[in-house]
């Protein structure tokens, strides 16, 4: 099995080449570049430095969504154009599972949160149970306050990880106290090490679908989106 990663959902862009249960290469950066400036030359850059033939693989992981509008255009495009050129299907991986199964094997409840701004996070929960990561809560926007109210029902130790924390550390450990345990830099954000992983079980459930079905997932509106019907809205109420 030889997977092609990629995973442009957040402020981080990751690259991954994955064959039979093995990390071959993984490029991630978080520099604040464009991803549409870094995404390619990053594959480039690994299939270099490994000799992979990109021809070779059986299938494209991506990360499906949510998260940041732009980034996963990009990261979307990049695996239909792969997809559809090399003829091979696309495993979609949600975003904030990717994200979870970064702690793989985790004894306590873990939350990702990705910044959806507007104090709302992309955020779900989740739990291992040896190999299995049971999807305690999907993934789902929503407050930052009415997570922290969700998760302080368990009564637990809770794991957080991704680019929401920093943003809202504070609110966290106010809500939780000594319940709240933050992942290390080398496990809290995106990789595409961990949504390639992730892609591997999926495939062998038969999850996947072709290059050209493949669509993001980005579970609300984009914010030109929202501020377009907020100004609608606005011009209406001035009218009456």
């Amino acid at each position: 099995m030889k997977l092609l990663v990629l995973d442009s959902s957040g402020l981080v862009a990751s690259v991954a080449l994955i064959e039979d249960d093995r990390l071959i290469a993984e490029y991630t950066t978080g520099n604040k570049l464009n991803h549409s400036q870094t995404l390619l030359p990053m594959l480039d850059e690994v299939t270099k430095m490994t000799s992979f033939n990109i021809e070779s693989i059986d299938a494209i992981a991506a990360a499906m969504g949510p998260g940041s509008f732009t980034g996963l255009r990009i990261g979307a495009a990049t695996a239909k154009g792969l997809g559809l050129a090399l003829h091979k299907p696309i495993i979609p991986v949600p975003t904030v599972d990717g994200l979870a199964y970064q702690l793989f094997g985790a004894a306590h409840l873990i939350c990702p949160m990705m910044d959806a701004r507007r104090k709302q996070v992309y955020t779900g929960f989740y739990r291992f149970h040896g190999a299995e990561m049971e999807v305690v809560k999907a993934q789902c926007a929503q407050s930052v306050e009415d997570t922290l109210i969700q998760l302080k029902e368990y009564k637990e130790p809770v794991i957080f990880l991704g680019d929401g924390v920093p943003v809202y550390r504070k609110e966290i450990e106010e809500a939780m106290g000594a319940d709240a345990i933050f992942a290390p830099a080398h496990a809290n954000r995106q990789r595409a090490g961990a949504v390639g992983a992730l892609a591997e079980v999926y495939y062998q459930k038969g999850i996947w679908q072709s290059a050209d079905a493949f669509t993001p997932e980005y579970l609300r509106k984009s914010q030109a989106e929202r501020e377009r019907e907020e100004r609608i809205h606005g011009e209406r109420e001035g009218k009456r």
